[in-house]
């Protein structure tokens, strides 16, 4: 792709597509072309705000007639893998908001498609490009908390309550793809139980559970039926503990040299473990929005052809995992292998 900006579209135009045109149009790396959108009303509030560029209901004339190097694709997740594979088909680069696909099949035909036609595919696993999240990374990679031995992560809130998906499916999808970028792996199996509280078959609820090939272990817990506005993740190694807390508006994050002495050799039987109280740092971090950097980084991989951080096949892991999940509550809690230990 030549030095020339990215001509790109959008396929959405309701709940978070403003919030990527928004972002798309304020980068010089990008020119928004067209906006695709079957409700009239949502293109006149696009045209309202971006009158140079077009609108049109048809999808086929937006994959053809409009010169187009990329597409975001940004409607409701039902209408995610017809919109993404007809995209990509076309020859164009596709970002396709979280989740990927409601299935793992559909997920699998889109990344083997994307390969067929040497298109970036890019799944909007926003939380992947935060800032925090980014530095959570490089502590945990610099060895300051010795070796990962779990972690945990609540999203709660009272709302917004959904009918057509269940909590998992909404929420945790943010939570699932940090715990894959920031230990380096994938779960082989997972564990859950939730409870369908406000609508029949809607769980509203859900604790689950993530187990690993390197014996480490994840809970997420998600819920849209709670008092509190709860973002948090915690982070328990060897050496150090750290928090992440999302809805802290400067001290996001927290480094706790806490931890437990393993008895030596020499210490007499029954003697107990010791534990280890050390200081508290608060870092200071630049902070960016995560979805001008998620965007950028789209921009950058449809110019190099490099794989994204939050790839397709990241996105067909993640539903996997939502997969599992929801099989597991179906069956009372056991546990259900995830298949991605081997993927």
């Amino acid at each position: 792709m030549s030095g020339a900006p990215v001509r790109v579209g959008v396929v959405g135009f309701g709940y978070w597509g403003p919030n990527l045109v928004r972002n798309l149009d304020k980068l010089a790396d990008a020119d928004l072309v067209v906006a695709c959108d079957t409700n009239e009303a949502n293109l006149a509030k696009f045209s309202a705000l971006y009158p140079y560029a077009a609108t049109t209901t048809d999808l086929a004339a937006f994959l053809a007639d409009y010169s187009l190097d990329a597409v975001v694709v940004a409607t409701s997740a039902p209408a995610h893998f017809v919109i993404a594979r007809a995209v990509i088909e076309a020859g164009k680069h596709c970002f396709v908001e979280k989740p990927l696909t409601l299935t793992s099949a559909d997920a699998e035909e889109l990344v083997r498609i994307a390969a067929e036609r040497d298109v970036v595919l890019m799944v909007g696993h926003l939380m992947v490009y935060h800032s925090a999240v980014t530095y959570i990374k490089e502590v945990i990679e610099s060895g300051e908390l010795g070796d990962v031995l779990y972690l945990y992560a609540q999203r709660l809130n009272l709302g917004k309550v959904r009918v057509e998906e269940n909590a998992f499916w909404s929420l945790a999808p943010h939570d699932v793809s940090i715990v894959h970028y920031l230990l380096g792996e994938a779960p082989d199996s997972v564990s859950a139980n939730g409870a369908a509280y406000l609508n029949d078959g809607v769980e509203d609820t859900v604790f689950a559970n993530l187990h690993f090939p390197s014996g480490r272990m994840a809970n997420i817990h998600v819920s849209w039926l709670d008092p509190h506005k709860t973002r948090k993740f915690t982070i328990v190694g060897t050496k150090k503990m750290l928090v992440f807390d999302d809805m802290e508006a400067t001290e996001k994050i927290w480094i706790y040299d806490k931890g437990v002495g393993a008895p030596s050799d020499a210490m007499a039987f029954g003697e107990d473990l010791t534990l280890r109280f050390g200081e508290i740092k608060a870092p200071f971090l630049k902070m960016a929005e995560p979805l001008s950097l998620e965007v950028q980084h789209f921009l950058d991989c449809c110019r190099n052809g490099q794989t994204p951080r939050s790839s397709g096949r990241e996105g067909l892991e993640v539903v996997r995992v939502l997969e599992a999940v929801s099989e597991s509550m179906r069956t009372g809690g056991a546990p259900v292998a995830t298949g991605l230990e081997t993927a």
